[in-house]
């Protein structure tokens, strides 16, 4: 158990803790669709998934969720909820995904094949990357950030569970880490994890990443 998320925080003491985790897997993921602001249900994976980590979230106080409201959120949230005691919930359009505008219903396969150079030059573009008819990471950025900040100056002490999209979480996290969103850097996030922001004041930084993963290794090594 990681010890930024506790089950009794005391709110004078501690630091707001943001959970992020993104939606679970999609029949659109598992196609490798690009989804974007259109969208998919889970897959049977994804349902299990999802009420695999609502068995790990469970064992904590979780005082507020902020999500999404896309409809693939919506039904993460759904399962999570059977466990979690009916936390209270706040849909926020500015969690939606990046708007990946023409390229939304596509796989990557397809783009490679037709419009190589485009993406290309988009991966390399970093926090400019735009997909057509869509929107940069540094938009998502500036739409999502203030979220977070709010929530730490409205439940101070508080743990909050963001539930929201891939694109979301990593430009939260390259935000704070300082990445250049660039293919060549060193992969700091894996897919359909946990991770922990915390916020203090005006102060917001990462706290721990992957933590999922590194409960299975702790619970692998113990076996």
């Amino acid at each position: 158990m990681h010890r930024l998320l506790n089950k009794s925080p005391a709110p004078t003491t501690l630091p707001t803790v943001l959970a992020l985790l993104r939606h679970g897997k999609t029949l659109w993921n598992e196609e490798g669709r690009i989804q974007g602001r259109q969208d998919s249900p889970l897959s049977p994976a994804g349902i299990s998934q999802v009420q695999e980590w609502a068995r790990f979230l469970c064992n904590y106080e979780i005082h507020h969720i902020i999500a999404s409201d896309l409809g693939r959120v919506r039904e993460t949230v759904a399962l999570l909820q059977k466990q979690l005691d009916k936390v209270p919930i706040e849909w926020n359009p500015a969690l939606r995904e990046q708007s990946w505008g023409k390229w939304e219903g596509k796989t990557f396969t397809e783009l490679k094949d037709t419009q190589e150079e485009e993406l290309k030059a988009e991966i390399l573009a970093g926090w400019n990357f735009r997909p057509p008819g869509g929107e940069s990471r540094k938009e998502v950025l500036h739409r999502a950030l203030p979220v977070i900040q709010q929530a730490v100056q409205q439940w101070p002490g508080k743990q909050i569970l963001i539930v929201c999209h891939e694109g979301v979480i990593k430009s939260l996290i390259y935000h704070l880490a300082e990445r250049d969103f660039l293919p060549d850097e060193k992969k700091l996030l894996d897919k359909r994890e946990l991770h922990l922001l915390q916020g203090m004041d005006n102060r917001l930084s990462i706290g721990a990443l992957n933590i999922l993963q590194t409960k299975k290794k702790m619970r692998e090594q113990r076996s």
